[in-house]
């Protein structure tokens, strides 16, 4: 009876959180209180588990042909689909343009945001980190498709790069609808996501070393390049990976900066769904997507090893 008097005089919130106790332990027992870890990864094992089957019925309608007479899919199986998209002219050049950008945006990306979070993380002043991590976070308040356009403003006919030019005379010159543009907008984009994801890297680092390799007379290029990049490795290859399957799977910037001239794999899947209403072609085109992304990570992380994302071998 005392004890019920005194627990009448605890906050409501401290009374609150003892009856959440009391239901967790009558919901979650203490015998299963080593399965917490487990617990917690259902919610992500059900979100592939989703994907799986996602995939698995894309991979069944790619096994499909397009019925002419109908325009429904075969009931038979056939590879008909992926002949189609590995034979073609038009399909070859568009995965060959989607691969060759993504690797090019990969190296842009990484060269210019490398310099961006080292600054952003060694800078000594508290407003320079401010700034420079305010302007990184801006462009995620701003969708993709709008900075796409913001891009058509600027390098458009009557963009202000035009009136710039035309202003000293020249012809306008032709800044959109063109491979480049595309190139430009997608860096542009992933910049955010690799400065991101390099910046614990190079945080990780410790400065003493930096500090001790030039107290033994070697130079800030030399320190560079033989402490700060090896030790950075981890955030050079995950921001790789993420950027360079970014890129690949990418859909707006080639259609609205490309104007349908430089498409990539996403809008031949996106057209294969619904320009040509063949869901075969278009589920072919996305496995053959999927099968290129995966391939690259498995290659990446077989060459670079399974510890640049922090998993290594504890010593037994």
């Amino acid at each position: 009876m005392t004890s019920v008097k005194q627990s009448s005089h605890f906050p409501i919130k401290w009374r609150l959180l003892d009856a959440a106790e009391r239901v967790a332990a009558l919901v979650w027992p203490r015998q299963l209180h080593s399965y917490t870890g487990y617990l917690l990864l259902v919610p992500a094992l059900l979100l592939v588990f989703v994907l799986v089957i996602g995939l698995i019925y894309i991979g069944g309608y790619s096994l499909h042909e397009l019925d002419l007479a109908n325009y429904r899919l075969k009931e038979s199986f056939s590879l008909t689909n992926y002949y189609t998209a590995v034979t073609s002219t038009t399909y070859r050049t568009v995965v060959l343009r989607s691969l060759y950008g993504s690797f090019l945006v990969t190296v842009i990306t990484i060269f210019l945001a490398f310099p961006y979070a080292y600054l952003m993380v060694r800078a000594r002043e508290a407003m320079t980190r401010k700034f420079l991590l305010i302007s990184l976070f801006l462009p995620f308040f701003i969708g993709q498709i709008v900075r796409a356009y913001g891009w058509l403003i600027i390098l458009g006919k009557e963009g202000l790069l035009n009136n710039i030019v035309t202003f000293f005379g020249f012809s306008p010159l032709e800044l959109i609808y063109n491979y480049p543009a595309v190139i430009l907008g997608l860096i542009q984009y992933m910049l955010p996501f690799a400065v991101l994801l390099l910046a614990p890297a190079i945080t990780a680092i410790n400065r003493d070393m930096e500090l001790a390799s030039e107290s033994l007379g070697a130079h800030w290029i030399q320190t560079f390049i033989h402490i700060v990049l090896p030790m950075a490795k981890p955030g050079l290859i995950g921001s790789s990976v993420v950027v360079f399957t970014l890129t690949l799977t990418d859909f707006a910037m080639p259609e609205i900066l490309g104007g349908g001239t430089t498409d990539f794999i996403a809008n031949s899947i996106y057209d294969g769904f619904f320009q040509l209403s063949n869901s075969g072609l278009g589920a072919a085109l996305s496995m053959i997507l999927v099968t290129l992304g995966t391939a690259f990570v498995v290659v990446i992380f077989s060459i670079a090893g399974t510890g640049t994302l922090g998993f290594s071998r504890r010593s037994k």
